[in-house]
């Protein structure tokens, strides 16, 4: 992350009192990406800090940017008196933020007082352009929802950017990949591991260059493995941290093995993310490209939902290029664990972890019909449920983690 290069030029080059004036700063980024950069400049006079800005506060924020050339603004309403700017280049994910590269420039601004910038951002020559970022695009972009948003909520949200996640790593149930990238870039584990049966992660490099991001080959630390989360391929207590995003629910036959397997795997007080998937909620079905009706899957009779499934085009949703034969649909619906909130705590509790954050969704309103009466509301009520805990094995006293993540 630390590849990089900066030019700075002023306009004017002698700022005028009463004028506006405007730094235009260019990136140059020579590595892979920069998470999160942010440029801020301080004005000096006499050796004295006068005035400072920050491009992330003032209306420039990146999530990230790849290899290429980018051209920051900062526009002051008003020039106060100034020698010097320092030009400092901020990039990272938490504890991993620094300084990458600084430069200081003289200037010549002799006026009353710094006015706030305002800050634009665009893409200099040969760049994608910023709307194609998934950052600028959200939710609607797959890419997004995995490499910014899934990363983010596993890492930051649920996990507290806890310092387990520079240790060991597994994701039980990784898919495609695009998420255990995106975390691993920001937190930089010592090892990440991905298994999963279906090894859609053959594609990540596939996928991210799609999406503008120059990867040529996987980070050194990261890895995929075509495994079974019912008989994971590691020692006890290889791993500080275990994710799961969306796949219990998919375990063919059940999903308590898989839990036993991550309490076997995951070392004592080691943390423990999953979001499982909710099967009586309005999303549980996994069928959102046959239709958008409203709990269709416990409305409908068996046999016309299987129609409906195997006789319906389906109006694919952007899965970072996977298409799927209707099919294939069906059999993994009817392969589906029927996951309640309820059940699922009194499992992990069973299992001895001990609860750090926990989050839901919910709906804002259901609109019964006769074959919904017999659900129970919070069945139906809640779309997303999301969980972390710590591993209490036994023989271990209860207590929240003290040592590194690496110690032994």
């Amino acid at each position: 992350m630390s590849s990089h290069s900066l030019n700075l030029s002023l306009h004017p080059s002698t700022p005028t009192k009463g004028l506006p004036v405007r730094m235009d700063i260019e990136l140059g980024i020579d590595a892979t990406l920069l998470i999160a950069p942010s440029l801020e400049l301080q004005l000096i006079a006499n050796g004295k800090l006068v005035a400072q800005s920050d491009s992330s506060a003032g209306g420039a924020w990146a999530g990230w940017l790849p290899r290429g050339r980018w051209q920051f603004s900062a526009t002051f309403a008003e020039a106060g008196r100034a020698d010097q700017v320092l030009v400092r280049l901020h990039a990272g994910h938490g504890i991993h933020r620094t300084v990458v590269g600084e430069q200081l420039l003289s200037i010549a601004a002799a006026g009353e007082q710094w006015s706030t910038a305002s800050w634009g951002l665009r893409a200099g020559e040969g760049s994608p352009t910023i709307e194609s970022l998934s950052w600028k695009q959200g939710h609607e972009n797959w890419f997004f929802r995995h490499f910014d948003h899934a990363a983010s909520v596993m890492g930051s949200y649920m996990l507290g950017d806890s310092p387990l996640l520079q240790g060991r790593v597994l994701d039980m149930g990784c898919g495609d990949g695009i998420s255990d990238l995106g975390l691993f870039l920001r937190h930089q584990p010592e090892l990440m591991i991905g298994v999963d049966p279906f090894r859609g992660y053959e594609r990540l490099l596939e996928v991210c260059a799609e999406n503008h991001l120059p990867i040529d080959a996987l980070p050194n630390g990261l890895s995929f493995q075509d495994a079974d989360g019912n008989h994971l391929p590691f020692a006890d207590d290889s791993f500080d941290v275990v994710l799961s995003w969306g796949s219990v629910e998919h375990i063919a036959g059940g999903y308590k093995q898989a839990l036993r397997e991550v309490k076997r795997v995951l070392r004592p007080d080691g943390l423990f993310f999953v979001h499982p998937g909710l099967y009586y909620s309005n999303y549980g079905h996994h069928l959102g490209e046959f239709s958008s009706e409203p709990f269709f899957h416990l409305t409908m009779e068996e046999e016309a939902l299987k129609k409906m499934v195997l006789d319906t085009p389906p109006s694919y949703i952007d899965r970072a290029g996977e298409f799927s034969t209707p099919a294939q649909y069906w059999q993994w619906y009817k392969e589906l664990n029927p996951i309640t909130v309820s059940n699922f705590e009194a499992e992990l509790r069973a299992l001895d972890f001990d609860f750090y954050r926990a989050a839901v969704r919910t709906e804002d309103l259901i609109e019964y019909q006769p074959r919904l009466q017999k659900y129970p509301i919070q069945d139906l009520a809640t779309l997303e449920l999301y969980l972390s805990c710590y591993n209490r094995k036994q023989g271990r006293p209860n207590g929240y983690l003290q040592r590194s993540p690496t110690s032994e």
